[in-house]
């Protein structure tokens, strides 16, 4: 019985435990004083270990476009969305009179849906200076070494990403490989958009605006009512239409690429009503 239970504990942990690892790794993003917006942020590195609930790792703190930097080692514990931790002891620094380097702590907690850590931390160093904290999970290794040669070009990017509302590169990335398309349909005739398809369009808005590569293909199409010409006129117009709702929605042209079939592409039998609904359409594809 007592082996059973042992057990039956160990299972509950597994989920925990396999959490705490996936947090471990490199963390890159801002630390934002309080009273500061996040331009003004001090870009943050967490080099981060978590084995059997216990954190330990390094911290690295930049001033943002200069040389000056602070190297701290960090230790803490995990939590059921997170960690908490302290930064113990100051390790190297190049300072200036801008800011005082001091030692902090706090607890941050991730958000599996956008791929952030954020929590707040508070220094008892400094007068119980605080703030906010914003992390995201990168490839790039922390640096050690006196020199700050580290380029500050990702943070000008991350933070226009987080303030639009996009999640972490490597969701991201999930987000572009997981979509799925819908079609949108429109009544006989029309090119409105039907307002049940814009929480569908506006979601595909955010996956495109996270990758600056990343263009989309608008096909319009029609059933096959009406004369050969009139429907490729009308393809023409129900997808540009999807193209001045991205547009309207702050998406760029050279995100955006365009097609009209008219009734060449049906989908469904145009002898049916059912058929020819699911024909008056405008479908898409990532290229």
């Amino acid at each position: 019985m007592i082996k059973t239970v042992q057990l039956l504990f160990f299972l509950a942990l597994l989920p925990f435990y396999g959490f705490c690892n996936n947090l471990s790794g490199n963390w890159e993003g801002v630390m934002i004083p309080t009273g500061k917006t996040i331009e003004q942020g001090i870009v943050l590195n967490f080099e981060i270990d978590i084995d059997d609930n216990a954190l330990s790792g390094f911290s690295r703190e930049e001033l943002f476009g200069t040389e000056f930097y602070s190297l701290k080692k960090i230790e803490g514990t995990a939590t059921s969305n997170g960690f908490k931790f302290k930064q113990i002891v100051s390790l190297k620094s190049k300072n200036t009179s801008k800011i005082k380097w001091c030692r902090m702590e706090g607890e941050l907690n991730y958000n599996e849906k956008t791929g952030y850590l954020t929590g707040d931390y508070i220094s008892y160093e400094c007068k119980r200076v605080t703030g906010k904290i914003i992390l995201y999970q990168c490839d790039k290794k922390l640096i050690k070494e006196d020199e700050n040669d580290v380029s500050h070009i990702w943070f000008d990017q991350f933070t226009k990403d987080y303030k639009l509302g996009l999640s972490a590169p490597k969701i991201r990335l999930l987000e572009r490989k997981n979509f799925v398309f819908e079609p949108v349909y429109f009544d006989y005739d029309e090119s409105f958009i039907r307002p049940e398809h814009f929480a569908f369009l506006d979601k595909m808005i955010l996956v495109i605006k996270g990758h600056s590569d990343l263009r989309v293909l608008v096909t319009g199409h029609t059933d096959s009512d009406g004369s050969d010409k009139y429907n490729d006129d009308l393809s023409f117009r129900r997808a540009q239409a999807i193209i001045d709702y991205f547009k309207s929605k702050g998406l760029n042209e050279d995100h955006l690429e365009f097609d009209f079939k008219g009734e060449k592409n049906p989908i469904d039998d145009n002898k049916t009503s059912i058929g020819k609904q699911r024909n008056r359409r405008v479908d898409f594809k990532f290229i």
